[in-house]
């Protein structure tokens, strides 16, 4: 396992993170814990859950990856050993189920969500405490601009000051270690970082952001903004859903896979991604790789990525996603993937 720097924290993380967004869904509590201590024993102590999970979120299990999380940790300690990471649902896209409706990022609703996290994650910090996405109209989850649409919105917004003030109060009192961002834009992330250093507040060690060989928007301004200021990428969806196995490959729909157990999940479904899909399908053929081994290994290979969240529904899933981090990608696949990627940039935004 290598590790990288957390931002400028100075603290290493793990390349790879467990994402646990499954858990409580499509795997049970047994399920989970065989994954977690898979992980653990691989050195894989970095797990990243949110309130707002599993995924796809409903009302009658919101909360339910925390609770199996927590109750792994009463059951096996070692919370020292572990760095936990975990979101703030906003308003729009978290539904009213969480926390009332009272989600906006304002001091107030901001504890209430910790308080709600640390009771069923069973601890009294979370390491990595991050904004799931901006409280503000712009282009995330799936929209690659930002249009007259989301700049002609009008809705109350918190400023952002007031929400790193919030942060910063709870990193005072210990009860979160560092903050994050997740789905944000170069706008948002620069506009934190200005306040921390004008304000003399928290300054954000990371953002969580979609990256995959289907979606590359992350390059064009963040990679920029993580090289000077030191603010890297936790990458998810790197398999695409598990596009970017193979799995899906014409027109296959494995009876236990989240897109044929979820119609919501059609970002990467398009025909601009099917044929991306397979023209690295078959590049990875011409190496003697698999296709997940293609995925991971080159988001591995990016200076600006900090970690890669890798989920899996079953072990055998995860066995392999973690295995690919031991290949290197040569010269001639990376030129091969930027010929394909030129042909059909950001299929899947």
């Amino acid at each position: 396992m290598k590790f990288n720097p957390l931002g400028q924290s100075g603290i290493l993380v793990p390349e790879i993170c467990l994402g646990t967004m499954t858990f409580g869904e499509q795997n049970n509590q047994v399920q989970a814990f065989e994954q977690l201590n898979y992980a653990l024993d691989q050195g894989l102590y970095f797990w990243d859950t949110a309130e707002m999970y599993p995924v796809p979120p409903k009302p009658e299990t919101q909360g339910a990856t925390e609770q199996i999380i927590g109750n792994w940790i009463a059951q096996n300690g070692q919370r020292d050993k572990l760095f936990l990471a975990s979101k703030i649902a906003g308003p729009q896209q978290g539904g009213s189920h969480i926390r009332d409706g009272q989600t906006k990022f304002i001091e107030s609703e901001i504890s209430s969500a910790i308080d709600g996290s640390l009771r069923r994650l069973q601890t009294d910090y979370i390491d990595l405490y991050q904004l799931h996405w901006p409280q503000r109209p712009t282009n995330f989850f799936g929209k690659l601009g930002y249009s007259n649409h989301e700049a002609q919105q009008n809705q109350e917004i918190t400023p952002l000051e007031h929400t790193l003030e919030a942060l910063s109060k709870e990193v005072e009192k210990g009860r979160i270690r560092h903050i994050g961002l997740s789905n944000e834009t170069p706008w948002g992330t620069l506009k934190f970082l200005h306040l921390a250093e004008k304000l003399g507040l928290e300054k954000v060690v990371s953002v969580q952001n979609p990256y995959n060989l289907l979606n590359r928007s992350y390059e064009v301004g963040m990679a920029e903004i993580a090289h000077y200021e030191g603010v890297g990428l936790l990458a998810y969806s790197p398999l695409a859903f598990g596009y970017l196995t193979g799995k899906f490959r014409h027109g296959a729909r494995p009876a236990d896979a989240r897109i044929t157990l979820f119609s919501r999940f059609s970002r990467y479904s398009n025909p601009e991604s099917e044929w991306a899909i397979e023209q690295y399908a078959l590049l990875a053929e011409k190496h003697n790789l698999s296709l997940t081994q293609l995925a991971l290994a080159y988001i591995q290979q990016q200076f600006f990525v900090t970690s890669t969240i890798i989920g899996a529904t079953n072990l055998t899933q995860l066995k392999e996603n973690i295995a690919a981090f031991d290949v290197t990608l040569s010269d001639e696949v990376l030129q091969g993937i930027e010929d394909i990627h030129r042909q059909q940039p950001n299929p899947a935004p």
